[in-house]
């Protein structure tokens, strides 16, 4: 018997990402959709590309009637917003995937200081789980709420996961730029991601203080066993899909020939979603496009002491849509890969 899933903001670009991945899981039922912005329409009226596979009525966000016809709910709400709707939903008892950011910080004073708000839930939180499931795969299985990752902070992390904690590195010296494509920013129309602003053009934005950093620092400082200051830049590129991110760290003396690559592969050995490309090739966001899996490639540079790290997501899929489908596979016993195995689309 399918499990049944709603998908409460089901109208913005990772809750369509969603429903597509859904729709293709041999598990699972689709069962309800929320949306304020298109309450009694047809889902396809959002979608057109969807109207084959479904013809869900979008409804106004009801906690009993989810309640009563979901076992598990995907929340695709900004940030804000979603702390306000998901301890109705834990207090029915729903088990819950957030993918907004309002419950991976583990410190609500954090939260408070970042997104310019107390948080109002912070009972919800002390039991939420970050579910980024190459790290934390046991605790996401057994959670009732688990926070989807950031995109930035999957592609950062996963880059640099198998270096900290180990002595290889001065952890002290982390330095990332990482590139998103416009789809990053939302669906809801805004001056500086319309086509004609963002083509032919790369741009840096909120070079101080992005709101990812904290999470970034506390999964990295958690993998290191101390407290870790992150330099971020991000930048926007002109494409919808992908995320790159480009790590510096210093070698530590002597590591220069290191194996690094051996290193990633045994870290990484049972996760079937993160490649080491072969050799020395960089990897592009195209190679994974509407795919689930991280890429991921190390650079040592000798006469400079630095190594570099590239990995690169597609913001939609792993970065967002795509690992909260393997969070919900984990949480309800299912291998992690159920309905996420498509390769990614080129060209």
């Amino acid at each position: 018997m399918a499990t049944a899933i709603g998908i409460v903001g089901a109208t913005g670009y990772t809750g369509g990402e969603l429903i597509r991945l859904l729709a293709r899981h041999p598990a699972v039922e689709l069962t309800q959709v929320t949306s304020e912005k298109y309450a009694g329409q047809p889902l396809s009226n959002a979608f057109p590309h969807l109207l084959p596979g479904t013809s869900l009525i979008c409804q106004k966000v009801d906690p009993d009637l989810l309640a009563d016809s979901c076992q598990l709910v995907f929340c695709a709400l900004p940030h804000k917003t979603s702390m306000e709707v998901i301890p109705g939903l834990l207090d029915r008892g729903l088990r819950v995937i957030d993918l907004s950011a309002d419950f991976r910080l583990h410190d609500p004073a954090t939260y408070a200081e970042w997104y310019g708000t107390p948080h109002l839930a912070t009972e919800a939180l002390a039991g939420a789980v970050y579910g980024l499931p190459e790290l934390h795969g046991a605790a996401i299985a057994k959670a009732k709420l688990v926070a989807n990752p950031g995109c930035y902070p999957t592609s950062v992390i996963l880059g640099l996961a198998p270096l900290l904690g180990k002595g290889l590195v001065e952890e002290e010296s982390l330095i990332v730029d990482s590139k998103s494509g416009v789809s990053g920013a939302g669906r809801s129309p805004a001056l500086g991601n319309l086509y004609p602003e963002v083509a032919d053009g790369l741009r840096a934005y909120k070079v101080v203080g992005h709101r990812h950093i904290p999470e970034m620092e506390q999964e990295l400082s958690l993998l290191a066993g101390k407290k870790l200051a992150l330099r971020f830049t991000p930048h926007l590129m002109p494409q919808i899909r992908g995320i790159l991110s480009t790590s510096y760290l210093r070698m530590c003396p002597g590591n220069e020939k290191y194996d690094w690559a051996s290193l990633y592969r045994a870290f990484y050995r049972d996760c079937p979603f993160v490649r080491l490309m072969p050799g020395g090739e960089a990897p592009a966001t195209n190679y994974v496009r509407g795919s689930n899996y991280c890429f991921i490639n190390l650079f040592p540079d000798p006469r400079t002491g630095l190594l570099v790290v590239v990995s690169v997501i597609d913001n939609l899929v792993k970065g967002a849509s795509g690992q909260a489908v393997q969070n919900m596979n984990l949480l309800l016993g299912w291998p992690e890969t159920t309905g996420l195995e498509q390769l990614p689309l080129f060209p």
